[in-house]
């Protein structure tokens, strides 16, 4: 009797588990079927919109890019306000600290610069585009002082005018205008 009831349970086992399997692969068919129609199925797309799209596009880069080139050409200018003869200042900071040693000492300077201009934003852009000129001429400036140049609020002073200075060549030379009008330090360590 044990030997019977062992036999009658894997066959009610058996058909469960093809009826399970079977309500399965309906349910997958089922979910393909409706995700395709709904990735698929609705109407199909209208090349004309797409060139148009295409058209649009390409003229709205040809517009920016006579645009740039306009402004390119016209060179950095003062801000004005409507009213009064009034500039804003727009400001940039370099990522990061300069460090390098000071002629004819065994300390270093660490100082974090920023420059300052009252001209357009070409001037700002031009500095981004060539940081790594520029760094490298901030170095250069900074490792010609000494550690009794750099004393005191004349030295840094001192300092500052000769790293504008320095950044205005360099502009000049690569971009044909310079700009900086202040170099400001945001941090300056005397190690």
């Amino acid at each position: 009797m044990a030997e019977e009831e062992k036999e009658e349970e894997p066959k009610k086992g058996g058909l469960m588990r093809i009826i399970m399997l079977a309500l399965g692969a309906i349910a997958l068919i089922g979910i393909g079927v409706g995700a395709g129609y709904f990735l698929f199925g609705g109407k199909p797309a209208d090349p004309s919109t797409e060139i148009e799209e295409i058209i649009e596009r390409k003229m709205k880069e040809a517009e920016e890019a006579k645009a740039a080139e306009e402004a390119a050409n016209a060179g950095p200018q003062k801000k004005e306000a409507p009213e009064v003869e009034k500039f804003i200042t727009t400001y940039y900071e370099f990522p990061g600290n300069f460090t390098t040693n000071l002629r004819g000492s065994r300390k270093f300077l660490q100082a974090g610069i920023g420059v300052s201009t009252q001209y357009d934003e070409n001037v700002i852009t031009n500095v981004e585009d060539h940081q790594l000129s520029l760094r490298s001429s901030i170095l250069a400036v900074m490792s010609e002082f000494s550690e009794q140049d750099i004393e005191g609020k004349s030295g840094r002073d001192a300092l500052a005018k000769a790293i504008a200075a320095e950044l205005n060549t360099k502009l000049q030379a690569l971009e044909g205008f310079g700009g900086i009008e202040n170099v400001h330090f945001t941090s300056f360590m005397l190690q």
